[in-house]
């Protein structure tokens, strides 16, 4: 069974910075092709921020190019995503993602980000 658990979410003023964390409780991390970030906001779709394949290939939304980057510690069975200069449009719920080479994915609980203005 495969489990994804998140953290590092929370409270942090606009400009911040914050690092999330997903790791891979059961399994291992090498059976997905592509990992990945998405949030979701209130009354919004889900939507990618970050993805990175098992060849290292990166992926990020035009939104956060530039401030976010996404990096993946196969030794660990993690993903993260640092997060800086932060703002209120990034306030959302963070899921962490795993998608096999079957393209079936997995999620993440999800983990809240909020950024104060």
């Amino acid at each position: 069974q495969v489990q994804l658990v998140e953290s590092g979410g929370g409270l942090v003023q606009a400009g911040g910075s914050l690092r999330l964390s997903c790791v891979l409780v059961s399994g291992n991390i090498f059976r997905f092709n592509a990992m990945g970030w998405y949030r979701q906001a209130p009354g919004k779709q889900r939507e990618l921020v970050a993805s990175i394949s098992s060849g290292g290939r990166i992926n990020y939304a035009d939104s956060v190019k530039g401030r976010f980057a996404i990096s993946r510690d196969n030794s660990k069975n993690a993903l993260y995503l640092q997060m800086n200069s932060l703002n209120a449009e990034d306030t959302a719920v963070y899921y962490c993602s795993a998608a096999d080479f079957s393209s079936y994915t997995y999620w993440g609980q999800g983990t809240q980000v909020t950024v104060s203005a």
